[in-house]
Formats: C-alpha cells, sequence, structure tokens
C-alpha cells in the first residue's frame, strides 16, 4: 500500500523585510518564512519548501504586488546560480540594505552607533570579479562537464554558460572551459579551476590524476587561443605550477598609484579591483597618517595596506599568519624599495608576551577574516593607539570587536560605512573607524 504524502503546501505572503542572506521575509502561518527571490512590499505567491520550529523557508512561485525596487536580472541563470542573490533588487537599494545590515548589527550586537555613517564606497558592478574559483563537475548524464558555481542552498555545480559578474574574459568562456575539460581524458578528475585576472588571465586547474601527453598538448593550446597563462595544481598551493614556465608573473596597483604588488594566482586579494583601492585610499585618509608615524597592521597578507602606507612616509610592522604571504609581501617591499617590519605572527592565538605588543604605536589597522579579530582585539586595546581602522568581511563580527573597544578600552566610533566589493550578492564589506577618547 503507498503512503498518503501531503502536499507542499503554498500560499500568499506579504514580504516586510530582508534576512541577511537576501531571501524575502514573511509571517506565515504565526511564525516567520524565508522566501528566496522576494523583496520587501511585495505579496507573493510561494511554495514552502522546509519546516523548522523557529521559521519555515520557501520559494516564491509568482509575484502579485511587485515592489518598485524589482529590476530584471542581467545574468539569465539568475535563478539556480547560487554566486548571487540580489540581482533583482536595484543596485542603489543593494547599497541600502547591505549598510543597514552593517548599522543594525553594530547596534544589536556591540550596542555602538557610529557618530557618522560614510558615503558607500561603490564600483562596476558586472564583470568586476577578478578573483574566484570555479567548481567543475562531469556529469554524464548530461553529456558534459560543467564549470561554473554551486547551486542555490545545494552542493550540486549550477549548469550555466556564463557569469555576469566575473572578469568577462572568463565569465564569458564557461562553455569553452566546459567544453576543453570535457575533453580530457581527466574530465572526471578536476574538481576546480582557480581564477585570478589582471593584465593577464591566470587558470589553476586542479588535478588529481595525472595529465597525459595529450591533456598537456590540449590545456596548452587553450591557453594559447585564449591569451590565458595555465597552471597544474597536484596537490597543496605549493604544488601549484605554470603549464609552460616560467611564469609570466602577475601584478596590481593597490592604492591606483605606481606600486604595483606581485602575487600568485592562489593567493588571496580583493576580489573587486576598482573598489579595493578606493578601500586603500579611504583607511589611509581615515588613519591621518603623519610622516614617521608608527602604524601596525595585522592580517597583513601580501601588503594591500603596508605598501601604500610605508610609501606615504609612515613606519609599518605587519603581522600575518601564513609564512609564503609574508615572504611575497616582503619582496614586494624590498623590490619597491620601502622599509617594512613584516612578522609571522597566529594573531588568533596571543597570549601577550609577543614583542610587538611592548612596542608603541600611533595607530592600528586591522584587516581580519569573517571570524574576526575577537583573540587579538582586546590586546589592542591596550597598546592604546590614537586610531584605528578596522576592515571587516562580517557585519557581525566587526560589531562583536566594535563593543569591546568602545565598551572595554575607551574607544568611540566615529564614523563607519560599507564598501561594495560584491555587488548582487548579500556578503557586506565595510569599514569603520575608533579613535581614542582623550
Amino acid at each position: 500500500m503507498s503512503r498518503n504524502r501531503r502536499a507542499p503546501f503554498e500560499g500568499q505572503a506579504e514580504i516586510v523585510d530582508l534576512s541577511h542572506d537576501g531571501r524575502g521575509v514573511a509571517k506565515s502561518e504565526g511564525k516567520v518564512c524565508f522566501i528566496a527571490d522576494a523583496l520587501p512590499g511585495e505579496l507573493v505567491t510561494y511554495r514552502r519548501t522546509r519546516r523548522k520550529r523557529q521559521a519555515d523557508e520557501g520559494q516564491m512561485l509568482s509575484v502579485e504586488q511587485a515592489s518598485p525596487d524589482r529590476v530584471e536580472p542581467q545574468c539569465q541563470h539568475f535563478s539556480i546560480c547560487g554566486g548571487c542573490a540580489l540581482q533583482h533588487l536595484a543596485h542603489s537599494r543593494q547599497v541600502e540594505f547591505k549598510q543597514k545590515q552593517m548599522l543594525d548589527a553594530l547596534q544589536r550586537i556591540g550596542n555602538v552607533t557610529p557618530e557618522q555613517v560614510a558615503e558607500p564606497v561603490l564600483g562596476a558592478i558586472f564583470g568586476y570579479r577578478r578573483k574566484a574559483r570555479l567548481a567543475v563537475k562531469d556529469v554524464p548524464k548530461k553529456g558534459r562537464v560543467l564549470v561554473g558555481f554551486r547551486e542555490r542552498h545545494s552542493p550540486y555545480v549550477a549548469e550555466i554558460e556564463r557569469c555576469e559578474v566575473l572578469d568577462p574574459r572568463v565569465g564569458h568562456k564557461l562553455t569553452d572551459l566546459s567544453e576543453l575539460v570535457g575533453g580530457l581524458s581527466i574530465r572526471a578528475k578536476i574538481p576546480q579551476i582557480e581564477v585570478a585576472t589582471s593584465d593577464h588571465v591566470a587558470l589553476v586547474f586542479r588535478v588529481l590524476d595525472t595529465p597525459t601527453p595529450d591533456d598537456l598538448l590540449k590545456l596548452e593550446a587553450f591557453g594559447r587561443a585564449h591569451d590565458f597563462e595555465i597552471f597544474l595544481q597536484t596537490g597543496g598551493l605549493d604544488s601549484i605550477t605554470p603549464l609552460v614556465p616560467p611564469a609570466r608573473g602577475q601584478s596590481y596597483s593597490p592604492d591606483g598609484s605606481d606600486l604595483q604588488l606581485n602575487f600568485r594566482p592562489a593567493d588571496f586579494i580583493q576580489v573587486n579591483g576598482p573598489v579595493a583601492e578606493k578601500m586603500v585610499n579611504q583607511a589611509l585618509g581615515w588613519l591621518g597618517l603623519q610622516d614617521g608615524e608608527s602604524v601596525l597592521e595585522l592580517f597583513s597578507g601580501l601588503g594591500n595596506f603596508s605598501l601604500p602606507m610605508a610609501a606615504r612616509g609612515a613606519r609599518v610592522t605587519a603581522l600575518e599568519g601564513e609564512q609564503g604571504l609574508v615572504d611575497r609581501a616582503r619582496e614586494n617591499a624590498e623590490k619597491l624599495g620601502l622599509e617594512i617590519d613584516f612578522r609571522k605572527a597566529d594573531l588568533f592565538k596571543v597570549d601577550g608576551s609577543e614583542r610587538w605588543l611592548r612596542e608603541p604605536v600611533d595607530a592600528v589597522l586591522l584587516d581580519p577574516p569573517r571570524s574576526g579579530a575577537k583573540e587579538v582585539t582586546p590586546f589592542v586595546g591596550k597598546l592604546q593607539p590614537q586610531r584605528i581602522v578596522y576592515v571587516s568581511c562580517h557585519p557581525g563580527t566587526l560589531a562583536r570587536d566594535a563593543g569591546e573597544l568602545v565598551h572595554q578600552h575607551g574607544y568611540k566610533l566615529v564614523r563607519a560605512g560599507i564598501l561594495d566589493m560584491f555587488p548582487h550578492t548579500a556578503h557586506v564589506e565595510s569599514m569603520a573607524l575608533f579613535e581614542k577618547v582623550r
């Protein structure tokens, strides 16, 4: 006997807000329901896809009353690809949404409010992404290899032909990449392709099996045809090697000046070049460093902030946890004739005995990962620098650390604003300036 299955609930709902991940927020059957693709002010018909004790989840089926802020997504794959969440929302409203996310988090989590809300730092909203990791999956049932991003809320690779936010030199050639991998003997042994673009495009193919001579010829011919530099990665990051040595090398300007910072294809750099340049210049402007002043930079990476600060006359001590990045940052500084004290330090395991904690500084610049700077923030507070600039990629951890600085160490939050580093996504990048209360 077959078991009767209850049909999925379908109904209408008024959308009252956006969640942190860009889904519409509605009240349905007495509790919150998060509805993908719905916007505030809309009346939508939706299907419930998941029931939870605290909140349900749903998928919008149709818009009965549209928001004036709704726009037609430029990407034809918006409804299936998980790369973007907000292409259906006018960009100006996206910026307002992200600013609200930042301010709400500061108040709710950190119990702080900036004295001034800075103007958003904006840039191009399509074709801006110069770094990405493309997922690759051989799907025999579809008769092709899929190259792109994951589906929404799914581990499966989305079936897409192009990406509108990725540098078009790569984003408009996903089908070409799919056909290339599909013609290799190891098509089922390539899980990802790392993308890094500058004056030229570098592609790092992660390979789990040894390519045949014919595979290598096809990869080389593809790189030559599209002016792509091809790398192979057989293991960890130290296994990345150019298919046709020597590597051409890549570089970018961190602040739009003549400074050039060399990087490797798998190194972390900000994905949005123009916004990143504005970010660096804003950070230096907010710090207001005078010639000869000392600044401590934490989570310094390749020297994205270090080089411009030193070039403007600051005495910079820069700490980073990954030795490879420290070495390459030091090489960049030496090449440019800049004196910067780069040191390796695990900033998630600070015990107070570190030498850098005994060195007075005028200012501190923090640029931590999404987890924030919880472990090091109390020690920064004890250093008592006059100014602190905090660059954040997660409003929740910024708010937590801001609360520590303001309520425990005598700082005021002078200014905060968003950096539109990832248009059309729900990702919120922001910057905050703290000053010591005299």
